[in-house]
């Protein structure tokens, strides 16, 4: 099969074996478990949790009270420091804008961040950048890891915050959050933390990372989409953030809207399960993952596990076939769903920016994929995607 029409057509007609599917950084399924907590919130109990006034309003206030308590439990906060939003998207940039546009922090003109970060942080400061404000983009070594040398060189007095993932979503490489955080605080500035990646995938503590705001969303630790939070420590008014959506005052004033409550109930409900399992799942999933990894590396020869020597995701791989269009190889694997960093940006075709940071070339980025394991994958599904990714390789050299 040669084009994606041919790929999609062969899907339409159920003539490919079950699909194996490895692309859970984008989005994860929703755990059955969740689906099921979530039902009842659509048919039966669907007040707006907003009017206390009768029973349906005050149940559907205390199931999302509930939500709010396990979201928070998942990362060693408190109820009321939890902001529901619609993602991790609105939630970075209520967390940049919402300090830019605060009260009492106009002297503070100076934004920092990484050259890895995703496009919902690295956009929110640049805008900020076009109006005036100075603008830091930490480099990172070719692992990945940001550079705490340079950090140092430029978070000073004049520094607003301090906007590093936990986890890169490419990568999986994990940053130094807390040592950081303890630059900024020596500063008077504050951390915000993008943890999309690695809230349900690893241990996510803001109380020992000293963490002062952190974005998540549910659909990455198989919750549902359109939820997710705003950590703010202290609570909602801790730093004078300024809402970004007016309306109702829902979520102490910072967020206007009707609550989502099944989704709030179903991001509870992930992050209670995600509590349950603990350690284990994490470890199952890399010995998974370093399965697949030796499998391809044993296979072909020249392959590349980018950023193998640092702290990383137990789910992430990020593999360059040198020399092999990376597009090309997932049109040949059209039973195995993966993805790659490139992205179309005015019409043209951009390689990854977060591996072009690290020091890989401009090929090299086009030939690289991510492969990432989940909850729901099983060693049989590793090992026919090993094989099937060193045919479609065979092919293609």
């Amino acid at each position: 099969m040669n084009s994606t029409t041919e790929v999609e057509d062969a899907l339409a007609l159920g003539d490919l074996a079950t699909p194996i599917y490895l692309d859970y950084n984008a989005t994860t399924p929703c755990d059955p478990r969740v689906v099921d907590a979530m039902l009842p919130y659509f048919t039966q109990v669907f007040g707006n949790p907003a009017n206390g006034l009768h029973p349906q309003g005050r149940k559907s206030a205390r199931a999302v009270a509930i939500a709010r308590e396990h979201v928070a439990a998942l990362i060693d906060a408190q109820p009321h420091e939890i902001i529901f939003t619609a993602g991790a998207t609105e939630s970075n940039n209520l967390a940049i804008f919402g300090l830019a546009r605060g009260f009492g922090r106009s002297a503070r003109r100076r934004i920092v961040t990484s050259a890895v970060e995703h496009k919902a942080v690295l956009w929110p400061c640049e805008r900020l950048q076009a109006e005036g404000y100075e603008l830091e983009i930490l480099p990172v070594d070719d692992q990945g890891r940001v550079d705490l040398e340079a950090a140092a060189a430029v978070i000073n007095d004049q520094t607003l915050v301090v906007s590093v993932q936990a986890a890169n979503n490419e990568t999986g490489v994990l940053q130094p959050v807390a040592a950081l955080a303890d630059l900024a605080h020596a500063h008077g500035a504050l951390i915000h933390c993008d943890a999309a990646q690695a809230m349900g995938k690893i241990p996510v503590d803001v109380a020992h990372s000293s963490i002062d705001l952190l974005s998540a969303s549910a659909h990455k630790l198989y919750g549902p989409k359109g939820i997710g939070l705003l950590y703010v420590r202290g609570g909602a008014h801790a730093f004078g953030l300024q809402p970004q959506t007016l309306g109702g005052g829902q979520e102490s004033g910072l967020r206007g809207g009707t609550s989502n409550v099944p989704a709030i109930v179903g991001f509870g409900e992930a992050c209670r399960i995600c509590c349950e399992l603990g350690s284990d799942e994490s470890v199952r999933i890399e010995t998974l993952r370093n399965h697949l990894e030796k499998g391809l590396v044993d296979a072909i020869a020249p392959l590349t596990v980018q950023s193998r020597s640092a702290a990383r995701l137990p789910n992430t791989s990020s593999l360059t076939f040198p020399g092999i269009d990376a597009d090309a190889l997932l049109l040949n694997l059209p039973n195995v769903m993966m993805g790659t960093g490139s992205a179309c940006n005015s019409g043209a075709i951009e390689p990854s920016h977060v591996l072009l940071a690290m020091g890989v070339s401009r090929d090299d980025a086009f030939s690289t994929i991510r492969a990432t394991l989940g909850r729901f994958t099983t060693i049989d599904e590793i090992l026919s995607a090993t094989h099937a990714i060193t045919s479609a390789w065979q092919t293609l050299k």
